[in-house]
């Protein structure tokens, strides 16, 4: 449930009290300190929730809020998020005063936040930490000596062109497997490059500005000529990328190769000895970008050596500039932070620092993190939740009029067989190989690390798939599904208001958390979860009929979503979205039968504050999705991201479900309403 901007705010001591108008229902709000789920001072009694559901239940809190300059947006996961750093501060600080065995993990994470914080020996050094490798890319005059480069460079992440990893194999996924990446484009999405209109044009202009500062500041003395070739390059590039269209169809990026098809594949460039010089021992790879391997001889060849040599002079200071003098990570940020993000100033060095560590060494930290701030009743609560809600999904699967019961068996094999982690690792990395030096550069630390994780890489091919192992850290507000495992994970940051509230109702529980859930087990069955099966594997699981059906009801979803436009002539992409949208959809819908399910074990407690529990429900989903975005966030968004902007997540799913019009008394004529015939219906 990857978001790009997190917030979180619960207010208690304002009520609400429901009263109904026929069609025309208003609310008003009275004060009491009763409720302790939602956050009534958001809501805005003036607007109609038929009419604008978003801003009845946040319209208040839209009004007052305000984007730190710090931020780029800010909203519920924003808030959630910068509480939880906050409280990490707390841990770091006093972890920092401390002391600790060398090598111990508390005398690491202190030596990497020294490095970081050193802004006086970083500022001293400038470039100095990546002029050995400058040196060796100036020096570089043929095939031979790029292939030579590039190999020595690939346990510290900065290969370029073709790097690896290793994952899971997408159609044998006990397995692991060693895929081949592609090149890194400085604009944060292919998008930029791939399509030709005035708001890319103009984004394309001011990055090659930037390229040029940046080169200006490795000496170039023709910058501006260099930095048009390198962003002409990357245009090239791009063009060989699957679109994001293209990339919801997993078919497409599934490309095993045998080391004879890879040499017939790419001739200029012998992958196969690359692979066997960095330490990779595998009989074949799977290549996710085939068009650009395909292309890879026109890319990499001595006629373009020199912009080869510029863009990787340009790519080593752009991806390290944070990491070295503070000039050099201003120039970064005025690029990145602000003017695409439209972000107004850098956050403080210490939760810079933080992140570092929670980038780099995060479990370490996690550790710390889940003994102070995640309580043994919390993991307990969301078990019982998770359970309540893969019961509502059998049922929505056993219940379904479009799919087979041929089908039906198999999407319940996947359900049944869906892996749940909630918190933290039972089983934490060991950082024991990892040094960090003291009064090192942060530079050498950080490849340090990246040697360490290249290792640990090297360790995993050709072995089994350790589906023990977390993507998150446990202070990682976010939550997340892994075809490849078939795993729903919850880690324990998420854990908190307003999506998880021990002391709120049911209703506001399974209206945050609760959907969240539903959310990540409907990942399994959307667009691109639906072409993996329960084992994880890529196979076709579908009778035909069942898929057909599938398929046109996930398009209708896309056109739904296509029309709306959260800035004047740029609207979302309905299909490069789908995946999260067939996610929230489904995520909401199940929430709330596992509510009602709920309520009939336990007793529905009646209205709280005025509102009935599947008010309250809608209005918890509305509450985590409430957000303060600019136009240039929103413009960023809309270009990289595949979740929709929050207002829309608050709103567009809910159309669509029966029990919304139901609790809110929706009409024909209210601007929300959509004839049930219209009502998109997948899970």
């Amino acid at each position: 449930m990857k978001k790009l901007i997190f917030s979180l705010s619960l207010i208690a001591g304002i009520s609400a009290q429901n009263i109904m108008h026929a069609q025309t229902k208003t609310f008003k709000t009275v004060f009491n300190d009763t409720d302790k789920g939602l956050d009534l001072a958001a809501i805005d009694p003036t607007v109609r929730p038929q009419d604008d559901f978003y801003n009845y239940v946040n319209g208040t809190w839209m009004k007052k809020a305000k984007v730190p300059a710090d931020k780029p947006a800010w909203g519920s996961f924003d808030k959630l998020a910068e509480d939880t750093d906050n409280n990490s501060m707390i841990i770091l600080n006093s972890l920092l005063t401390d002391k600790f065995a060398e090598g111990s993990e508390g005398k690491k994470i202190q030596d990497l936040y020294a490095s970081y914080m050193n802004r006086q020996k970083r500022n001293a050094d400038g470039i100095k930490p990546i002029q050995e490798k400058l040196n060796k890319i100036d020096a570089i005059k043929n095939l031979t000596d790029l292939q030579s480069y590039l190999a020595s460079v690939t346990k510290d992440g900065e290969n370029s062109f073709y790097g690896w990893s290793v994952s899971a194999d997408r159609k044998n996924s006990k397995m692991n497997a060693v895929y081949l990446g592609v090149p890194s484009l400085g604009l944060l999405g292919r998008d930029y490059y791939q399509k030709v209109n005035e708001k890319n044009t103009e984004a394309l202009a001011e990055y090659q500005k930037y390229v040029a500062l940046m080169l200006k500041e490795l000496g170039y003395t023709n910058p501006d000529a260099a930095a048009k070739g390198i962003v002409d390059y990357e245009k090239s590039l791009a063009k060989t990328y699957l679109t994001n269209e293209q990339s919801r169809d997993n078919t497409l990026q599934y490309n095993p190769q045998t080391m004879a098809e890879l040499s017939t594949l790419v001739k200029g460039i012998d992958l196969p000895s690359y692979l066997k010089k960095v330490g990779v021992n595998t009989d074949k790879v799977i290549i996710g970008e085939l068009n650009y391997y395909k292309n890879l001889d026109q890319l990499i060849n001595v006629h373009n050596l020199q912009v080869i040599k510029d863009y990787m002079k340009f790519h080593l200071i752009n991806g390290n500039a944070a990491y070295l003098s503070e000039k050099l990570d201003a120039i970064n940020f005025n690029f990145y932070g602000k003017y695409l993000f439209g972000q107004q100033e850098q956050r403080a060095l210490d939760k810079r620092g933080l992140e570092l560590i929670n980038r780099n060494i995060g479990e370490a930290f996690g550790k710390l993190y889940v003994e102070k701030y995640f309580p043994a009743e919390s993991k307990a609560q969301m078990v019982e939740l998770i359970d309540y809600l893969k019961r509502s999904f059998a049922v929505h699967i056993k219940n379904l009029t479009w799919m087979s019961d041929a089908t039906k068996v198999r999407a319940m094999d996947k359900l049944n067989k869906f892996s749940v982690k909630v918190g933290y690792p039972d089983q934490w990395k060991d950082y024991s190989a990892l040094e960090i030096i003291p009064g090192s550069t942060l530079y050498k630390n950080l490849q340090n690390i990246s040697e360490w994780n290249y290792n640990k890489k090297l360790e995993k091919i050709g072995k089994p798939v350790d589906k023990s192992e977390w993507g998150m850290t446990p202070q990682t507000v976010n939550a997340y599904y892994r075809a490849v495992n078939n795993e729903i994970v919850f880690p324990a940051a998420i854990l908190q208001p307003p999506f998880f509230n021990p002391k709120a109702d049911a209703a506001v529980n399974f209206g945050g958390i609760g959907a969240v859930i539903g959310h990540e087990i409907s990942h399994g069955f959307d667009d691109s979860g639906a072409q993996f099966d329960g084992d994880g594997n890529l196979v076709d699981w579908w009778m035909p009929e069942d898929k057909a059906n599938f398929e046109k009801a996930t398009k209708a979803l896309a056109a739904q979503y296509d029309k709306y436009e959260p800035v004047k002539g740029s609207f979302i992409n309905g299909t490069h979205t789908n995946g999260e949208n067939i996610a929230d959809l489904g995520g909401v819908n199940i929430a709330y039968d596992a509510l009602q399910m709920y309520l009939k074990d336990k007793g529905s407690p009646g209205k709280i504050s005025g509102f009935t529990p599947e008010q309250r429900f809608f209005m918890s989903w509305a509450t985590v999705w409430k957000t303060k975005a600019p136009e240039k966030y929103l413009l960023l968004q809309i270009k990289i991201d595949k979740h929709s902007p929050g207002y829309l997540r608050s709103f567009a799913p809910l159309i669509n479900i029966d029990a919304f019009y139901k609790a809110f008394d929706v009409k024909k004529g209210d601007k929300l309403y959509k004839a049930p015939e219209d009502r998109i219906k997948i899970w």
